[in-house]
């Protein structure tokens, strides 16, 4: 589904990633484990189209995204969960979730999407019962739910997930990578990025 040949990228003249290679078959979940400031999140970022990709090549489904505009790449079939979330704090949860299909409305209906909403509610009961809620008001477990939810919304085919665990109660990681894991089940590919090597394993 993904493969990532040779890739370098920098931040000004610092290389952030040196020659990565790397292939997620669709149905896995592929775990890149590496303590902060290994460039794992430069990884996720470059594929997402938000740090360009000095050399090497991506491609997806067959298909070359180096150098496609973020936008592109997420109708493509690859959402992010972004490092600490990165929620629109000020608007509900619902609003939120809603964001996360936008690019899919005009396409699959508005029915399509309560649907999404329902199942999204179903693993995550407690963004149902904070659906008028702040996000920013919202303890991190919780934000991180619903970024998880957000870009479940996006219904891709390739769900990036940038240190999900971090920040978090034991017991919140556990749920998260629950889901994460039933995500899976549900056809979905995942690339988990991870100082918590026990956890991503």
């Amino acid at each position: 589904m993904l493969d990532v040949h040779s890739l370098n990228a920098y931040y000004g003249r610092v290389r952030a990633l040196k020659d990565l290679s790397l292939s997620v078959s669709e149905g896995e979940i592929v775990a890149v484990i590496g303590p902060n400031g290994a460039g794992k999140t430069t990884l996720l970022n470059v594929i997402s189209g938000l740090v360009p990709a000095q050399s090497g090549t991506i491609t997806f489904g067959g298909q070359p995204i180096a150098h496609l505009a973020p936008e592109k790449i997420v109708r493509l079939g690859i959402s992010q969960v972004p490092e600490r979330r990165q929620i629109f704090s000020t608007m509900s949860v619902l609003d939120n979730l809603i964001l996360g299909a936008y690019h899919r409305y005009r396409r699959d209906g508005k029915a399509t999407i309560e649907r999404d909403l329902d199942f999204v509610f179903e693993i995550f009961p407690r963004l149902k019962d904070r659906i008028k809620q702040e996000a920013g008001t919202m303890s991190g477990g919780e934000q991180q739910m619903l970024a998880l939810g957000r870009a479940w919304m996006s219904r891709p085919k390739l769900l990036l997930m940038d240190e999900p665990s971090l920040g978090l109660a034991p017991l919140i990681v556990k749920e998260i990578l629950r889901v994460s894991a039933e995500l899976r089940e549900r056809g979905m590919t995942l690339l988990v990025v991870e100082q918590n090597a026990h956890a991503a394993l």
